[in-house]
């Protein structure tokens, strides 16, 4: 394995899974960096900058999905997926009034 080649485990956190619009974000967070990204589950891996390829994966919340990255990036682009994961797409706001990771 390249030594810049990275993996990380995120949780699709929100109520309405891995659907197109968090997909789209997915889509267009990873294609701003130039590292191959990946991201899979149960040995499955698509790329993380086709958003047919991340549908195909029927990710609902809960499911933990395995994010890897390869490239002089690659450590900068796992930081903002898992950010955004962990944000749950913008999507739970559990807490009213709460500035969205996203905004910004």
């Amino acid at each position: 394995m390249n030594k810049n080649s990275n993996t990380r485990t995120v949780t699709v956190r929100n109520p309405q899974g891995l659907h197109a619009r968090p997909a789209d974000l997915l889509v267009r967070m990873a294609s701003g960096y130039q590292s191959n990204i990946l991201i899979g589950r149960d040995g499955v891996l698509v790329d993380c900058k086709s958003i047919l390829s991340l549908l195909t994966l029927g990710a609902s919340q809960g499911t933990v999905l395995t994010v890897s990255a390869d490239g002089g990036d690659a450590e900068d682009a796992l930081s903002a997926i898992q950010g955004l994961f962990d944000a749950g797409f913008d999507e739970t706001n559990e807490v009213p009034g709460a500035e969205s990771a996203l905004d910004g």
